[in-house]
């Protein structure tokens, strides 16, 4: 289980679990800081953890906020190339690095258990700031299914999400990479993690179930995922939409594209198609 959710130098920026480095793409370097105005956020998590994002200010005056969401084994600055576009486009946006990730505390990742109530508390926050605030969520591999949990506890002034690539639940995801990284079965390690896991973190890998999220969900939703990502297979996506109880949903598959690179692959009609979803909702 440490090997999968343990960040062993919580004292370290930089540091992830040591499964992350085998799963995620090595040697990704992360894209530079927005040139906007911005600045530090922390609050403090449910079970005490200090928690830190970055707040990026468009040019005008402007109630749109999109919450940006990183996934497994990285932080905050590798959605900032995902910030730029929302900033252009007139959005504040906010970046945090998830708990046990980046700057912000902890030790132990819970693959979107835990990292769901602490969006709903920066959704909070930002309310706080911006009564008025109109808030999209979008979220990348954990993130999007971090992102699926969190609308299925209904934050404040959330109007609409985006999940990209996201996982019908961490145990499925972690069988399959358990078989392909070590040729182990499902049976009896997987059991014997979902134990551990609670026991340690207070979230077994099996409460990391986003399919079971998606059904209470109550704001629109966009599915985004590529056809050749085998670290989440497509068919997740497919079962996501098909449970999800969105008002209005839409999903756009990416032909050719790995796992969390559907914007890669092509970035232009993958935030055309961002947009043109969040603006049927969004109201400037």
């Amino acid at each position: 289980m440490d090997y999968a959710l343990l960040r062993d130098n919580p004292g370290d920026p930089t540091a992830i679990p040591e499964a992350a480095a085998a799963i995620v793409e090595p040697g990704l370097e992360a894209p530079a800081k927005p040139q906007a105005e911005n600045e530090q956020w922390t609050i403090t998590s449910q079970d005490g953890l200090k928690l830190v994002a970055t707040h990026f200010s468009p040019d005008k005056p402007s109630r749109l906020w999109a919450i940006l969401v990183h996934g497994y084994g990285r932080n905050q600055s590798y959605v900032w190339d995902y910030a730029a576009e929302y900033i252009k486009r007139g959005y504040h946006v906010l970046t945090p690095d998830l708990r046990a990730a980046g700057l912000s505390e902890g030790k132990y990742l819970t693959m979107g258990v835990k990292e769901s109530n602490d969006i709903v508390l920066w959704a909070k926050e930002i309310v706080q700031k911006d009564e008025n605030a109109q808030i999209a969520l979008h979220g990348i591999s954990m993130g999007a299914a971090t992102v699926m949990m969190t609308t299925a506890k209904h934050p404040q002034n959330v109007v609409v999400a985006v999940e990209d690539c996201g996982y019908t639940s961490a145990y499925d995801m972690f069988t399959v990479q358990l078989d392909k990284l070590f040729g182990l079965p499902e049976f009896p390690v997987m059991n014997c993690v979902d134990i551990v896991s609670r026991m340690k973190t207070g979230a077994a890998i099996s409460d990391a179930a986003p399919l079971r999220s998606v059904v209470h969900t109550e704001v629109p939703m966009l599915f985004i995922h590529g056809d050749a990502d085998k670290l989440v297979p497509c068919e997740m996506m497919e079962k996501l939409y098909a449970a999800s109880s969105a008002p209005a949903k839409e999903k756009f598959i990416v032909a050719g594209a790995g796992h969390a690179d559907a914007k890669k692959t092509v970035p232009q009609e993958y935030f055309q198609r961002v947009f043109d979803f969040l603006e049927t909702y969004m109201r400037p």
